[in-house]
Parts: structure tokens; sequence; C-alpha cells
């Protein structure tokens, strides 16, 4: 009866991370992602602008705006499926930052909504890991 109430403990926490791991993954790539990832140079340089107006380095958007639309799509699957996942979040998480602080400074918190989201999304997945049912588990066999 003790294995049984162990085993029932551990399913649903596991299982309701792996739902909001997989669904933040699916819904970034799908709904902001896979647009971005698939636009030309013109679209990535447009993308990098808002982070190389603070750096002062304008030969720098289109690579930083690749980056972007990397994290939001490819970036994105990777942490529905669970592999890479910490690398992944950080990189989803700081490109989510950048769209915050544009949102916000740009046309205020209503529209910022949605980035801040993510955000915190991929924050929590950041401090988490990549839970019981990833594939970093499966490859890495990690605690």
């Amino acid at each position: 009866m003790k294995n049984i109430l162990v085993r029932y403990k551990s399913f649903w926490p596991e299982t309701s991370y792996f739902i909001l791991r997989f669904s933040t993954g699916l819904m970034m790539c799908y709904y902001h992602g896979w647009s971005k990832i698939l636009g030309d140079s013109d679209r990535w340089a447009r993308l990098g602008n808002g982070l190389t107006q603070w750096i002062g380095l304008d030969i720098l958007n289109v690579p930083l705006g690749f980056m972007a639309a990397f994290s939001e799509s490819i970036g994105a699957l990777l942490l529905a499926v669970g592999f890479m996942t910490r690398p992944t979040s950080f990189l989803l998480a700081f490109t989510m930052l950048v769209a915050t602080i544009k949102n916000i400074t740009g046309v205020g918190m209503e529209k910022a909504e949605l980035s801040l989201l993510f955000l915190i999304l991929s924050c929590v997945i950041f401090m988490r890991g990549s839970g019981k049912y990833s594939l970093d588990q499966l490859f890495f066999k990690l605690k």
C-alpha cells in the first residue's frame, strides 16, 4: 500500500510539470517562433533591432534576430520534448526578457503581458530542469 501511495504522489507533480513544459514549448513555437525562423534576414534584422538599440552595435541585428527566432522555434521544440532543457530555457528567457522590456518601454504593460508570462514560464523551467518525462532524463539519467 505504501508503494502505491509513493507512486501516486510522484505521478501528479511530474505529469503536471511535463504538461507545463510541453505546452509552453509548443505554444511558443507554433504561435511565435515558426514564422520567425522561416523568415528572411530582413525579418531577423528587425527582431535583433530590439537589443542592438540598447547596446549600440547595429551590425549584430541579423545574428541576434536569428538567435531570437531560433530560441522561439527550435529551442521551444527542444523545450517541449525536454532535450537540453536548461540551455534552451535560458535562451528563451533572455529572449522574452528583451521582448518584455521592449514592450513595456514601447507600448506599456498591456502589450507586455504575454512576453512576461513566457519569461516567467521559461525561468520556472530553467530552475526546475527537464523533469522525469523528458529526453534529458532518458539520455543523461539526470536526477
